[in-house]
C-alpha cells in the first residue's frame, strides 16, 4: 500500500487507542535523570521508572511516537536503513497485557490496518540459553495467528534479548517482526539476521518478565511489562514499496534540493541528509544542547562536521547545509513546533559550527604541510595522521587525499590502532562517568534526585529567583549535575548559603506527596515545570512542602530525612548565559 509518514503516525495512535491505550507525548532527545545513554534511543527511556513499578498518570496502557537517536552505527549510516535520527512507534503494558495480547494487536494492525500480506512477514524469538528458556510461547502464538513455522527463527540472546539498560534490571526476551522484501536469500542458511537486504526489521516487541540481579541472576519480575518499537521510516519505506528510508516522502524536498548540486545518487548526499536532520532535531529539542566536546554537543559537533567534509566530498558550499535544515524545519512543522519555536537558534549554532570547523581545516593544514615536509620513506606515520584528527579535527580522508597530492601515503594500521587505544580509553571514562545509573543503584540516584528539586528550590531564593529555570541534569550513584540559567560565576557566600538551606530543608524532615494533576492545574497550583515541552495531559506533581513544588516523573525519597548531607563540589560555566553545579550526598 502507499502511505505518507503522517498517515502511518495517525494510522498508529488511532488504533491503539482503540485498544485501550492512553496517547501520550514523546520525550525531549536529552534524556533528564539517566546517565545511561546521551540520547532517548527508544521510547521505553523516558518510562523506565514506570516499567519498574511506579505508577503512571495516565494508567497501565500507553502509546506514542518518540524522537529518537542512535550513533552507534554512523559508520552504515547511507546504506538503504541506518539513520542517526528516527521516529519509534510504540505501545507499552505496564502491568497489565502480555504476549498474547501484544503479538495479536502487532498481527492486527500490520495485516489489517496497513495491509500486510502474511506471507512477507517473517518473525524471530528468542531460543533460549542458560538464563533463560526459549520463548516457544512467543513462536505457538504467532503460529496460531496464521505465521508459517519455516518463517519463524529461534535467535540467540545478542539478537532476541532486551536489557538490563544498566548493570541490573529488568529485561527479557523479545520477538521482531522483519518484512521479506523479495530479494531471493543469499544462501540456505539466510535469515533475518543476515545482512544481505532481503529482511527488513520494522517492529520489535519485548518482554519484559525478569529483572537481572548483580550476582547476574535473572529472577522473575513481580510486574511483568510489554515494549514496543516501530520504527516509521523503514516502516514508510517498505509499505511504498521503496528500496531505501531516504526514498521516502520526508526526505523528498531535501534530495531534490540536493539532486541540484549534484546530480549523481551517493551516500554522501544521504549522509549529509541524515546527519543535518539530527542536528536540527537535537539544536531545536526543548532540551536541546549546543555543539561542544563533551556528551551530547561532542555528537551533535561531529554530525556537523561530517556533514561539512561530504559537502567538500560533493564540490559543494558549506551554506546548502543551513538550506537544507530549513527545509526540514518545514517538513516537520506541524509535527514538532519546537523546532520552528527554535528555528534562529539551529540556524545560527549550525552556521558558527561550520565556521569553527572551517577554521580547523585551515590550522589542520597548515599542520599537515608541515608534518608532511618531515615524511620519511613516503609514509606519513599513522601516529601523526591521528594527532591531526585528535588535536585538529582534521579527518582522516582528508589528510589521505592531500598524502596522495604530495606523492606519499598514510600508515592507516597504524592510524586505526591509534584510534583503537583512544576508544578505549574513552569507553573507560565513559563507563566511569556514567556506571550506577538509574536502574542499577535506584536507593542512591532516586535520592540525589530528589536532591535536585531542593537545589533548584535554594537557587531560586540565594540568588533571588531572576527567572532561574533548570536547563539539563545527569545524575550517576555518586554525584548529581545540575545545569541553571545565570549570567555569572556564584560567589563563595552564594556557595556557602546554597548549601545551608538544602541541608536545613533536609534536616527538617518534610514529607514528600504526589498528586496527579492536568497540566492547567500542576501551573494554577504553582508547579514549576519547562511547560514548553509536551506534557501528558495529566501529570505527577512532586511537593516538598514550603520547599518545591515540581512537574516530575520521579522517583523520589519519602522524607528529605532520607537524603543525608549535601554538599557542593564544583560550580562552573556550562554554555553561555548557564551554569553547572555538581553536588554529592554524603
Amino acid at each position: 500500500m502507499s502511505i505518507t509518514s503522517q498517515e502511518l503516525r495517525e494510522k498508529y495512535l488511532q488504533f491503539f487507542a482503540r485498544k485501550g491505550h492512553a496517547i501520550i507525548p514523546g520525550a525531549s532527545l536529552i534524556p533528564e535523570n539517566d546517565p545511561t545513554v546521551l540520547f532517548t534511543t527508544a521510547g521505553m527511556h523516558p518510562l523506565v521508572p514506570y516499567i519498574m513499578g511506579q505508577s503512571h498518570p495516565k494508567g497501565r496502557r500507553l502509546a506514542n511516537v518518540q524522537k529518537c537517536v542512535r550513533t552507534g552505527d554512523i559508520e552504515e549510516v547511507g546504506d538503504a536503513t541506518h539513520c542517526t535520527f528516527f521516529e519509534m512507534l510504540g505501545n507499552w503494558s505496564l502491568g497489565d497485557y502480555f504476549k498474547k495480547e501484544s503479538i495479536a494487536y502487532s498481527y492486527e494492525f500490520l495485516t489489517k490496518e496497513l495491509g500486510i500480506d502474511k506471507s512477507l512477514l517473517a518473525i524471530t524469538v528468542f531460543a533460549g540459553d542458560a538464563d533463560a528458556p526459549s520463548d516457544a510461547e512467543s513462536a505457538s502464538i504467532w503460529q496460531e495467528l496464521g505465521i508459517s513455522k519455516d518463517a519463524i527463527f529461534y535467535m540467540p540472546k545478542s539478537d532476541n534479548w532486551w536489557g538490563p539498560a544498566g548493570i541490573t534490571g529488568p529485561c527479557g526476551p523479545d520477538t521482531e517482526i522483519f518484512f521479506d522484501t523479495g530479494i531471493p536469500a543469499c544462501s540456505k542458511d539466510c535469515n533475518p539476521a543476515c545482512k544481505c537486504g532481503k529482511y527488513v526489521e520494522i517492529w520489535n516487541n519485548v518482554f519484559l518478565e525478569y529483572d537481572k540481579q548483580e550476582n547476574g541472576a535473572f529472577i522473575p519480575l513481580k510486574q511483568k511489562s510489554v515494549d514496543t518499537g516501530m520504527g516509521l521510516e523503514r516502516t514508510v519505506a517498505v509499505l511504498n514499496g521503496k528500496k531505501s528510508v531516504y526514498d521516502i516522502d520526508i526526505f523528498e524536498q531535501v534530495f531534490e534540493y540536493l539532486d541540484k548540486i549534484a546530480p549523481k545518487l551517493s551516500r554522501e548526499k544521504r549522509i549529509i541528509a541524515d546527519h543535518i536532520r539530527t542536528a536540527v532535531f537535537i539544536l531545536g529539542d526543548t532540551r536541546g544542547v549546543t555543539p561542544s566536546n563533551v556528551d551530547q554537543g561532542y555528537v551533535l559537533r561531529r554530525l556537523i562536521r561530517r556533514s561539512v567534509r561530504f559537502c567538500r566530498a560533493l564540490d559543494a558550499d558549506f551554506s546548502i547545509l543551513g538550506e537544507i535544515a530549513k527545509l526540514y524545519i518545514s517538513v516537520y512543522a506541524d509535527i514538532y513546533p519546537e523546532l520552528v519555536e527554535n528555528s534562529e537558534k539551529i540556524s545560527i549554532e549550525l552556521a558558527n559550527e561550520i565556521e569553527k570547523f572551517n577554521k580547523t581545516l585551515t590550522l589542520g593544514l597548515k599542520e599537515f604541510e608541515k608534518v608532511a615536509f618531515y615524511v620519511k620513506n613516503g609514509v606519513l606515520s599513522g601516529k601523526t595522521a591521528f594527532r591531526l584528527y585528535d588535536t585538529y579535527g582534521f579527518p582522516i580522508e582528508i589528510t589521505q587525499e592531500l598524502a596522495v597530492e604530495k606523492g606519499i601515503t598514510v600508515d592507516m594500521q597504524g592510524y586505526k590502532d591509534a584510534f583503537a587505544a583512544h576508544q578505549l580509553k574513552s569507553q573507560a571514562g565513559a563507563e566511569h562517568k556514567f556506571k550506577g545509573g538509574l536502574q542499577d543503584d535506584s536507593v542512591m540516584t532516586t535520592r540525589l534526585h530528589t536532591a535536585t528539586h531542593l537545589l533548584l528550590a535554594a537557587l531560586k531564593v540565594v540568588l533571588d529567583d531572576n527567572g532561574i529555570e533548570q536547563k539539563g541534569s545527569n545524575i550517576t550513584a555518586e554525584r548529581l549535575r545540575f545545569d541553571f540559567n545565570f549570567p555569572r560565576p556564584l560567589t563563595k557566600d552564594e556557595i556557602a548559603e546554597i548549601e545551608q538551606y538544602v541541608n536545613k530543608a533536609i534536616v527538617s524532615g518534610v514529607d514528600i506527596s504526589c498528586e496527579q494533576l492536568s497540566v492547567e492545574q500542576a501551573m494554577a497550583s504553582g508547579a514549576v515545570g519547562s511547560f514548553a515541552g509536551r506534557y501528558a495531559d495529566v501529570v505527577n506533581v512532586y511537593t516538598i512542602p514550603g520547599y518545591s513544588k515540581e512537574i516530575c516523573g520521579g522517583p523520589h525519597v519519602a522524607n528529605t530525612k532520607e537524603l543525608g548531607t549535601f554538599a557542593i563540589i564544583k560550580e562552573q560555566s556550562s554554555s553561555s548565559g548557564v551554569r553547572r553545579i555538581r553536588g554529592v550526598l554524603r
